[in-house]
C-alpha cells in the first residue's frame, strides 16, 4: 500500500509565497493592469460589474492555470483581442517568476517559470499556491456532488504530484471505458480499461478519505468558532465501488472492491454508454448534527460551511503544500447576517497570522473589515486599476 499524505506537517517557519508584482494583459475587462503588491495585500474598492473578481482570477490563474469560475481559457480573453497574458514576481516561493497566457488563433496555453517554457501544466500546479473564498462558495453545500468533488481534487492535485498523475490517468480510463461502451455491443471491449480504472480510483479513494480524516476535526473546530452550535461532519461517500467493511484505507483492498463493482456492473454500463461505479460517482457528506446540510441547512449555515472548507484548503496548503496561501478574498461576507458575517471576519483575519497575504475584493470603502484596513487600497473602474487614499 502507497502512502496517501506526503511530507511533514508545517510549522510556524513555513514558506509565505508573497505576490510582489502583477501584470494582467487583455484578460476578461483588464486591458493593461500593472500592479505593486505590499507585503499584507491589496483592498479593491469599486462597483459590481468593473473588474474586482476578474483581477483575483487572474490572480487564481497562476495557481491553477484554469478559471476560478469555470470558464474556458478561449472566455477569458478580452473581447477583440488576439490572447492574454498575467505574470507575477513572487518572493517565497518555487519560482520567482510565472507567467501564463493563451492564444485564441492556436488555443494554446502557455506556461513559463522563471523564463523556462512550462509543457505541462501538471509541472506548474500550485506555483502560486492561493485560496478563493467568494459568496458563490456555497455551491460546495448546495449543489450536486460534482462540486464537492471538483473542491476535493483542486486541493489534492495542487498539493500531490501522485493524486494530480492518478487524476489524469484515471480520467482517461474513464473517457476510454465510456465510448467502448457507447458502442452499445456486448462484445465491447470496456473491460480491458477496468484494471487502470480500478488501480487509478483506488488512489483518489484513499487520498480522499484520509484528507477528510484529517480535516474532520478542524471542520468541527472551525464551525464551532464559527458560531454553529451543532456538530458539523465531513464524509466521504463511496457510493456501491467500496461495500461497507472494506478498509477505505487500504489501497488494494480499494482497488479490488472498484475491479468487482465495475465487473459486477458492466451490463447496465453497456446498456447505458456510461460507467457507474468508480470515484468519479463519489460525493462528500457534510452533515451538521447527522443532518445533510445540502437538503436542511439554512442559507446562513450552508454560507457558514462553504467557508470552512475553504478554510480547510488554507491549512492544508500550509502543512502539507508546503507555502502559506494567498488569501482572495470577493466580498466574503455578502449575504450573512452581522453576528456570522463578524464571526467569519475574525476567523479569517487570523488565517494569515503567520503573514500570509490578503487580496481583497469589496464594493466600499465601509465593506472593509477593520482588521483589513491596513491594506492599501485601490480602485477598480472599467477594467482600470488605480491607487488612491481613502
Amino acid at each position: 500500500m502507497q502512502p496517501v499524505i506526503t511530507g511533514e506537517p508545517m510549522t510556524d517557519t513555513t514558506p509565505v509565497a508573497t505576490l510582489r508584482r502583477l501584470t494582467v494583459r487583455d484578460f476578461r475587462n483588464l486591458a493593461d493592469v500593472a500592479l505593486d503588491v505590499p507585503t499584507p495585500g491589496l483592498a479593491l474598492v469599486g462597483d459590481n460589474g468593473h473588474g474586482k473578481t476578474n483581477l483575483l482570477e487572474a490572480i487564481y490563474y497562476l495557481h491553477l492555470f484554469r478559471s476560478l469560475r469555470g470558464a474556458r481559457d478561449v472566455e477569458l480573453v478580452r473581447f477583440g483581442a488576439a490572447g492574454f497574458h498575467v505574470a507575477a514576481v513572487v518572493d517565497g516561493g518555487r519560482w520567482d517568476r510565472i507567467g501564463a497566457g493563451f492564444e485564441k488563433d492556436t488555443g494554446r496555453r502557455r506556461i513559463n517559470l522563471d523564463g523556462v517554457p512550462c509543457e505541462r501544466v501538471s509541472d506548474a500546479l500550485g506555483a502560486l499556491p492561493s485560496v478563493a473564498f467568494s459568496p458563490a462558495d456555497v455551491v460546495l453545500i448546495s449543489g450536486g456532488p460534482a462540486a464537492r468533488r471538483r473542491w476535493l481534487d483542486v486541493v489534492l492535485a495542487s498539493t500531490s504530484t501522485r493524486y494530480l498523475n492518478a487524476l489524469r490517468e484515471y480520467r482517461a480510463a474513464l473517457a476510454q471505458r465510456n465510448a467502448a461502451l457507447r458502442t452499445r455491443s456486448r462484445s465491447s471491449p470496456a473491460h480491458v480499461w477496468d484494471f487502470p480504472l480500478a488501480a487509478h480510483g483506488a488512489t483518489l479513494t484513499v487520498a480522499r478519505t484520509a484528507f477528510l480524516s484529517w480535516a474532520q476535526p478542524r471542520a468541527r473546530g472551525h464551525a464551532t468558532a464559527l458560531g454553529e452550535r451543532g456538530s458539523l461532519e465531513l464524509r466521504y461517500r463511496a457510493g456501491e465501488s467500496v461495500p461497507a467493511g472494506a478498509d477505505i484505507a487500504d489501497e488494494d483492498q480499494v482497488r479490488d472492491a472498484i475491479a468487482a463493482a465495475l465487473a459486477a456492473g458492466r451490463e447496465r454500463d453497456v446498456e447505458r454508454g456510461i460507467t457507474h461505479h468508480g470515484p468519479h460517482r463519489d460525493d462528500v457528506d457534510v452533515r451538521l448534527d447527522g443532518a445533510s446540510m445540502r437538503r436542511y441547512g439554512s442559507a446562513g449555515q450552508q454560507r457558514t460551511a462553504a467557508i470552512v472548507l475553504r478554510m480547510l484548503e488554507c491549512a492544508w496548503h500550509r502543512e502539507r503544500g508546503g507555502r502559506e496561501p494567498l488569501l482572495l478574498l470577493d466580498d466574503p461576507v455578502a449575504e450573512l447576517d452581522r453576528g456570522r458575517a463578524e464571526r467569519v471576519l475574525a476567523l479569517l483575519t487570523s488565517e494569515p497570522s503567520r503573514g500570509g497575504q490578503v487580496i481583497l475584493a469589496v464594493p466600499r470603502d465601509d465593506d472593509i473589515p477593520a482588521a483589513l484596513t491596513r491594506l492599501a487600497r485601490h480602485h477598480v473602474r472599467d477594467g482600470v486599476v488605480k491607487a488612491y487614499h481613502a
